[in-house]
Parts: structure tokens; sequence; C-alpha cells
């Protein structure tokens, strides 16, 4: 059975504040003048490394224990999942 790399990025959904990527992007990025950055989100990542039957059984498997152990909030979060066979 194949091994996938399963990366689940957690970040605030795009209306909720995100006090860690605006300190990131005042205190850091403002300072350059020069800058063409026009906005900071921060966000946490999971690594899964699991043995599934396909990339579509990785992810949902991975998925399904997020959901199952509240990993995050999906009133507030957004979640984005990227898949590689390892």
């Amino acid at each position: 059975m194949p091994s996938f790399k399963v990366n689940i990025i957690i970040e605030n959904k795009p209306e909720i504040v995100d006090p860690e990527g605006d300190t990131i992007f005042n205190d850091l990025i403002l300072k350059d003048k020069k800058t063409a950055i026009k906005k900071v989100r921060s966000a946490k990542m999971l690594r899964f490394i699991i043995d599934a039957k396909s990339k579509e059984s990785a992810e949902k498997s991975v998925l399904d224990a997020c959901n199952e152990f509240r990993i995050y909030n999906p009133l507030v979060s957004k979640v984005s999942v990227e898949t590689l066979k390892v």
C-alpha cells in the first residue's frame, strides 16, 4: 500500500482578524518602504504520513480524523489540503 504525505493548512477565514499576520506585516514588512507585499496571513500546518489505497482515501482519512478530534474550529478556520505520494 502506498504512503502519502498529507499537509493540512489551517488559517483564519478571511473575515476573521489575524493578529499574528497583522503584526508581521506592520512590524517587519512595512519597515521596508520599497516592498510590494500587501498583506500577511498566518497559518498552522499539520503534516501526516499515512498508508492508503489512493490520494483521495488518504485525504479523507486525515480530514475525518481532524474533524473527529476537533483539530480546528470550522466556524473560524479555513482548511486547505496538500497531498503528495512518498
